[in-house]
């Protein structure tokens, strides 16, 4: 009996083993969960200055840390916690080229809130166009072995152009297997590199709906700002393109006296561009718990209307604002979500309280 006895507490030790080892063992993925929401006057100066007034404005973020699989099961019963394989995250980039590649898309961002920002107040600004950034090459890419990540893309067969619809829309008219030559910069040195196109599967986009052609690489635009007062943003550890928006309304608040945050705690996300278009993001829902978190009252969401293409491959799709709608409604009913097409919406519903829609179409 005691032998017995002796067996089945093995055999239960070892179990419980087993399963302890489970919860600890690295997975091959991350979770996402949500992150801060950062005053924006702690990141920007302008003319020397800091933002010193009562409201303020959050960037809002999602934290990833590495899987275990204690921390995928709590994705099991968190609304709020999701697993994401690595490759979904990193697109099979390492964690030195991964921050690098977020590093890139967030001086990006900076440099369109700083011209749209401008732009809005009048204030003197200028600039310099240098290419586009290499933010990945795809394995199918007959350029995977001449151009690295980092690199700016300055021409295509002796052509440069005033931004990245230019590049994109010269190699797009170009046929499948059609060589091309690039110049670029590596570390400020020159360089040359021929290759053929490829078709670009799975594009969804209006304009070119069974894909296009390319060269097989991601981008984001390399744009050198001048403005007077002088801008100075320091990020920090915080990457990615999503705070494009509010980094455009620190800066044209600031720049413009502060009257419109009106002592308001406002956050929100999306990208902006050039010509002042807010982009959707991912992992909204958690950047709303987020907002909740530091005691946001605002947050602006993008809004972009689904087409038929994108309705084509996803019956139920959720757009960026209907999303942090629902997700306020059910977890933080003392936001206010507020859609946004364009950085002028979120001004319109700054100065009067509330939501004018836009005429504009999306480019």
């Amino acid at each position: 009996m005691r032998k017995k006895s002796k067996i089945i507490a093995a055999i239960v030790s070892l179990v419980a083993l087993i399963g302890i080892i489970g919860l600890v063992w690295p997975l091959d993925g991350y979770i996402e969960s949500p992150g801060e929401a950062d005053d924006l006057a702690r990141f920007v100066t302008i003319g020397g200055k800091k933002d010193t007034s009562k409201g303020r404005y959050n960037i809002t973020s999602v934290y990833l840390s590495k899987a275990n699989g204690f921390g995928y099961l709590r994705t099991k019963i968190s609304p709020f916690l999701d697993y994401s394989q690595s490759e979904d995250v990193t697109g099979g980039q390492s964690s030195d080229v991964f921050a690098q590649v977020q590093s890139f898309y967030m001086q990006s961002a900076i440099a369109n809130a700083e011209q749209v920002a401008f732009k809005k107040a009048n204030k003197p600004i200028t600039t310099q166009y240098r290419g586009i950034y290499v933010l990945s090459v795809s394995k199918q890419s007959h350029f995977k072995k001449s151009i690295r990540v980092g690199d700016t893309i300055t021409a295509v067969d002796g052509h440069h152009y005033e931004n990245s619809d230019g590049f994109i829309k010269y190699l797009a008219n170009k046929g499948k297997d059609v060589s091309v030559t690039i110049d670029y910069l590596r570390n400020g040195k020159k360089g040359k590199a021929t290759g053929t196109t490829i078709k670009l599967a799975g594009s969804k986009s209006p304009e070119y709906p069974k894909g296009r052609s390319g060269i097989g690489i991601v981008l984001t635009d390399n744009v050198a700002v001048t403005t007077k007062p002088k801008v100075a943003v320091d990020p920090g550890e915080i990457g990615g393109p999503s705070g494009g928006l509010m980094f455009t309304l620190q800066i044209y608040d600031q720049l413009t006296g502060n009257k419109l945050s009106k002592a308001r705690n406002i956050s929100g996300t999306g990208t902006m561009n050039a010509n002042g278009y807010v982009g959707e993001i991912g992992g909204i829902d958690k950047k709303v718990i987020a907002a909740k978190t530091a005691g946001s009252t605002v947050f602006f969401a993008p809004y972009l209307p689904p087409n038929k293409n994108i309705l084509k491959y996803e019956e139920k799709h959720q757009t960026n604002y209907q999303l942090a709608r629902d997700t306020a409604k059910k977890h933080a009913p003392n936001i206010k979500v507020v859609p946004v097409v364009t950085f002028q919406d979120a001004i319109n519903y700054l100065e009067t309280g509330r939501i004018i829609k836009t005429t504009d179409k999306v480019q």
